[in-house]
């Protein structure tokens, strides 16, 4: 267990940093070092948290078992992260606003580091998803926070830059995250996936309380506190639908049905008690504007990928044919790769306005959807690791041509909203990748049933294949070959229509206003 030690005083101590004036119209912007010093503790904050979003899937049987919970208790570690995540993301500019925008992200990072802490110290099941709600309710206003904030570091000039890093964060997150989950719990134990953020949250903080300048000044605003309640009557048995709907058979099961109703009752009040509200704590008003509904929409389709991608690869290669941890990392990561050479390119294209930023972002989804459908094609059972690269390639392409030119075009279309519309745009994203998680889990499942009921209804003796190999193997060995078999193309239909939703949706993108405010 890392314990947290209190910061020498070299750290307190000022550093000179010689640096140009900021000019007085973007008094927040930075550059040298002292930005770099920005730049690495807003991205460690935005990593921790889309990290921390994943990393826990592939823990949960080893914590199950730890902590002598079942599958339907244990599920609620996920959960209730999400939960707490997705309740604070709409309302985190109702917080900048009230606290102050650094106040509030210094307070983001040191209560998620803590919630990390103490969830690795939880010795009982009802402790840990308790310190899981209080890390998914920090955790919720570090992406919009962060990303309003590097696109203050960078200026108007420097608006797809900053952009570009953001998007980093978003892709390389949720990739990685089961992947580091699994080699830590397969190496050490599973409370370290919660103690590997203190080290990288403690020095984001540091970073951010030395070197992050802040013109935000809290002030007073009135608590909805009747919208907080309908905005949680709704997200919580929305999630509740999502995770356990598959398991309990969807609305076959009363529970199910029940959630889905109350969800259903609390968006359609929460809808009309915000429209009303002349100082409500969600301000959907912001939706007015095409370019944030549409990006809000175009998000979603690159969730799909983003998420399916993240979901079913590193099951099916491990599963199926047997990778290692190490191995499926590594797949996984490399959809970051396109991310991380385009950021400086891409950066600079969506500088330049006379660039019609729809082009690319439909390229994208596109390029999205390609690798998606690739990679499902790709799904065999001798398929090698040399498959997935160039289909992984693509859609890392096709991720950072959506991610960069999007945010740019929304916050250039609606500048004195963008705190509104940078919160929409990472709610879209979570809940996108919620609900894409809840409908390809259903799909593998009734897929591989149905793949496995055609199989079999082809497998008789009037069947060459079969009669040959059943002169050298058992029935039994014959039926889990075709289970195996129904499987494997369950996994390439999921990802197939996860592809087709991707590029299905590019058309959309065109509804993007075209001429960007200066």
């Amino acid at each position: 267990m890392l314990s947290i030690a209190r910061p020498a005083a070299p750290l307190q101590a000022p550093v000179a940093i010689s640096l140009p004036p900021a000019t007085p119209a973007e008094p927040l912007v930075e550059h040298g070092l002292r930005r770099a010093l920005v730049v690495a503790g807003v991205m460690l904050a935005a990593l921790l948290q889309m990290i921390d979003t994943t990393i826990v899937n592939v823990s949960l049987p080893t914590i199950q078992g730890n902590l002598g919970a079942t599958v339907d208790e244990a599920i609620w570690v996920v959960t209730a992260f999400v939960v707490a995540n997705v309740v604070v993301i709409p309302i985190t500019p109702w917080l900048q606003r009230r606290f102050g925008r650094k106040n509030y992200f210094l307070v983001s990072i040191a209560g998620f580091t803590i919630a990390s802490l103490l969830c690795g110290m939880a010795t009982s099941l009802d402790a840990l998803i308790f310190f899981r709600i209080l890390q998914g309710a920090f955790g919720g206003g570090l992406l919009a926070t962060a990303q309003i904030i590097l696109r203050d570091t960078f200026g108007a000039k420097e608006l797809g830059l900053s952009q570009s890093i953001f998007a980093f964060a978003t892709v390389l997150g949720p990739s990685i995250g089961p992947t580091i989950g699994g080699i830590i719990t397969d190496n050490y134990s599973w409370p370290w996936i919660f103690d590997v953020n203190i080290v990288p949250g403690i020095i984001s903080f540091l970073l951010l309380l030395r070197f992050l300048r802040d013109d935000s000044k809290p002030a007073r605003a009135p608590v909805d506190a009747v919208g907080i309640a309908l905005l949680i009557l709704t997200i919580a048995p929305f999630q509740f639908v999502l995770d356990q709907g598959q398991q309990y058979d969807w609305f076959s099961d009363q529970r199910i049905t029940a959630a889905a109703i109350i969800a259903a009752l609390g968006a359609v009040g929460f809808v009309w008690w915000e429209l009303r509200n002349p100082a409500p704590i969600v301000d959907l008003r912001v939706l007015r504007h095409r370019a944030v509904s549409i990006a809000s929409l175009a998000i979603i389709a690159n969730a799909v990928g983003v998420f399916g991608g993240a979901l079913l690869l590193p099951q099916f290669t491990v599963d199926q044919l047997g990778f290692t941890s190490t191995e499926t990392g590594i797949l996984l990561g490399l959809r970051a790769l396109p991310v991380v050479f385009l950021t400086l390119p891409l950066g600079r294209i969506t500088n330049n306005r006379r660039i019609d930023l729809r082009f690319l972002i439909a390229c994208g989804l596109i390029g999205n959807g390609a690798g998606a459908i690739w990679l499902g094609h790709q799904m065999t059972s001798q398929a090698s690791f040399g498959s997935f690269v160039l289909p992984q390639l693509l859609a890392g392409v096709g991720i950072a041509l959506v991610y960069s030119p999007l945010l740019v075009a929304t916050l250039r279309a609606v500048p004195q909203e963008a705190a509104k519309a940078s919160s929409f745009i990472i709610l879209s994203f979570q809940m996108g990748g919620s609900i894409t998680a809840a409908a390809l889990v259903t799909l593998l499942d009734r897929r591989a049933i149905f793949h496995q009921t055609t199989l079999a209804g082809s497998m008789t003796l009037s069947h060459p294949a079969v009669a040959q190999f059943l002169r050298t193997h058992s029935a039994v060995q014959l039926s889990a070959l075709v289970e195996q078999q129904s499987t494997v193309l369950a996994y390439g239909d999921a990802l197939l229509i996860a592809g087709i939703i991707a590029a299905a949706l590019a058309p959309f993108v065109f509804l993007l206003p075209r001429k960007k405010a200066a």
